[in-house]
């Protein structure tokens, strides 16, 4: 296997965790929706004008990981104050205690949490496997509904309130956007089409696989939920989105139905939100679940490794497909489990029972 540890990382877009259909939906909501939906409404247009704004260059510079580079956490979180600015005012450097301010705390813990996940379980030091300081922003944006990762640092929104809660609350959307950053650094899948999808899909895997890590729970105990907590009792809803059962995570009056397809006869074929990569990551998401759970026990010791094989594989492209990605993963079970074993035998009949392999 094959894994990049660049020093210097690569200028890409913003990769947010709320979907562009989602803020457009709450952008849209008739005025009696929500008790405040006019500020609502008002917040989902600006959170999806910062989503959908172009790529703008890396703003830290290049950092120069050392040969040996420090295998502890490098955490700085900062506070936007409400602004758009980044990154803020320094409030807490690693090692310093709690400051009280929660988002600030989760944001800091789920920072640790995620590289303790990569460390302990892959080996791999930092989301670019050399070390790279892990540095959040706090309290972005007025009431800002969503949390991203812009290709140098985590970016999290305080939400509105009516529809979103705070966006550090949940392990695995801080899990999920520090993936893209591994994904950035290994694989760098292009954020269109399938392999758009599969660059969201493999940041919901991990971010499960974190969040699963850090509470100790095995395949059949998790929730397979990304984003759970997230939205208010206001929503008809339990998550962003569900792995175990794509298209069930929310049905609500306003904000609409999951649209995430379980299976390749769901496919969605659209220009919007670059190809459909929040809708159609469902499908690779539905494979991994129903792989892990076929696999039972901790499902980063048999799924999630044979997806961490396959994305540090040579063999994965950055405009790979969903066959073409399926295929890898089965030969990643062969290789690491045996290609008569009982992993290899559920990682193939995932991919076929959501129609991806025939």
């Amino acid at each position: 296997m094959v894994t990049m540890t660049s020093a210097q990382p690569r200028s890409v877009g913003r990769r947010s965790v709320v979907p562009p259909y989602l803020l457009r939906a709450i952008a849209d909501a008739p005025s009696d929706a929500f008790p405040r939906a006019t500020p609502a409404a008002r917040t989902a247009l600006a959170s999806l004008a910062v989503v959908e704004a172009p790529k703008r260059e890396a703003r830290l510079g290049v950092r120069h990981a050392a040969a040996a580079p420090d295998r502890s956490p490098q955490r700085s979180i900062f506070d936007a104050h409400g602004s758009t600015s980044l990154p803020g005012t320094l409030v807490r450097s690693e090692g310093a205690p709690d400051t009280g301010d929660a988002a600030v705390d989760e944001a800091y813990a789920g920072l640790g949490a995620t590289h303790a996940f990569w460390l302990d379980v892959f080996g791999r030091v930092s989301i670019d496997g050399a070390g790279l300081p892990l540095d959040a922003s706090v309290h972005y944006g007025n009431d800002y509904d969503n949390a991203y990762w812009d290709g140098t640092q985590m970016v999290f929104g305080d939400g509105d309130g009516e529809v979103f809660e705070r966006f550090t609350i949940a392990l695995d959307v801080i899990g999920h956007e520090l993936a893209h950053g591994v994904t950035q650094y290994t694989a760098d899948l292009t954020y269109q089409g399938q392999s758009g999808a599969l660059n969201e899909s493999v940041s919901d895997v991990f971010g499960s696989l974190v969040a699963q890590y850090a509470a100790g729970q095995t395949a059949d105990q998790a929730s397979w939920l990304i984003g759970e907590g997230l939205f208010t009792p206001a929503v008809h809803g339990v998550a962003l989105r569900s792995m175990k059962a794509p298209g069930t995570a929310y049905d609500d009056p306003v904000l609409g139905k999951d649209p995430q397809p379980a299976t390749m006869a769901g496919y969605v074929d659209t220009e919007d939100d670059s190809g459909g990569v929040h809708t159609n990551s469902g499908i690779p998401n539905h494979a991994f679940f129903l792989a892990a759970t076929a696999i039972g026990g901790r499902a980063w010791e048999g799924a999630g490794a044979v997806w961490w094989d396959a994305l540090t594989s040579a063999e994965v492209t950055a405009s790979i497909d969903f066959a073409g990605f399926a295929r890898v993963t089965v030969s990643a079970a062969d290789a690491r489990f045996g290609a008569d074993s009982r992993e290899s035998s559920a990682v193939t009949e995932a991919w076929r029972t959501v129609g991806v392999l025939p």
